[in-house]
């Protein structure tokens, strides 16, 4: 049974969020700082309210899966960007800070601005990234890790290969390193990628009404993981839905929910490790 709570969740931790953000900024907290504290309670928040409000009661999660997630959150999702990050900042920075900062991007924008653009300008990209991950079949191979899990809940968001998640990275923090963004601007980003991501993934009973014509939501990414590859060709926007909505692929059925999710292989391996080996065994897998 559908709740005004369904409507609230969303929309009052994700502000909770962005002020928490601003006031640490404000207060001068470094940027990882400003962004980490706020996304790390709004992701125990969730992980909280999904025990009491589920979507789905069969979506509970095992002690090896909360595991699996738990070392793909630690090091894909939190370690492995650091150690890329410190890479990109050792190469570039010093060309970036000679030739191409204040050029390319537009640092005197309010701080909210330049975030939505990053939002936007990653989205885009990570769009089409995301459509050739479905369609070409060496980027499944990859790509399927993330489809494997046959629950959604708030910690399987980042279950990404590493090897997909650096091609993430070359698209979300690369060009804006070599631009010159603040790092403000990439740690709201960040905050904002995060929250959602969390929401998305969840198994919290959220309702968005129109905020589904604006944000990739928990009820349109549910399709996106459908096991049936040709129910989740669709929603491969990350924080907005925009690129889905201009491009036809958006999609959220009012008259059927989706019950059926993870990979057409049944067989996938579920642990850490033999995920992190699956996509070379598999090197002719696809969606069919």
């Amino acid at each position: 049974m559908t709740s005004a709570l369904d409507y609230v969740w969303y929309p009052a931790l994700l502000a909770l969020a962005i002020l928490g953000f601003s006031g640490l900024i404000v207060v001068g907290a470094p940027a990882p700082v400003a962004a980490y504290v706020p996304v790390f309670l709004v992701g125990v928040a969730i992980l909280v309210l999904e025990r009491r409000f589920p979507e789905k009661s069969g979506w509970r999660p095992r002690a090896a899966d909360i595991r699996a997630d738990a070392t793909f959150l630690a090091l894909v999702q939190v370690l492995l960007p650091r150690v890329l990050g410190v890479m990109a900042v050792l190469l570039v920075s010093s060309w970036t800070h000679d030739h191409l900062r204040g050029s390319l991007w537009p640092h005197t924008w309010p701080l909210a601005a330049q975030i939505v653009a990053m939002v936007l300008i990653v989205d885009f990209m990570r769009y089409w990234l995301h459509r050739a991950c479905h369609h070409y079949p060496l980027l499944w191979c990859l790509h399927e890790v993330h489809h494997s899990p046959e629950i959604l809940y708030v910690l399987n968001v980042g279950r990404f290969h590493p090897l997909e998640k650096m091609l993430h990275f070359s698209l979300d923090t690369v060009p804006f390193l070599l631009m010159g963004v603040e790092p403000q601007v990439v740690a709201g980003y960040f905050l904002l990628y995060s929250v959602n991501g969390f929401f998305q993934h969840s198994n919290l009973r959220l309702r968005y009404g129109w905020l589904n014509y604006i944000v990739g939501s928990a009820e349109t990414h549910r399709w996106h993981h459908a096991r049936d590859p040709k129910t989740s060709a669709c929603n491969f926007s990350n924080t907005t839905i925009f690129w889905d909505l201009i491009f036809g692929t958006w999609r959220l059925p009012s008259d059927s929910r989706v019950d059926d999710i993870g990979v057409m292989d049944r067989g996938y391996p579920p642990g850490f490790l033999a995920q992190m080996a699956a996509p070379f065994r598999r090197a002719h897998g696809n969606r069919e």
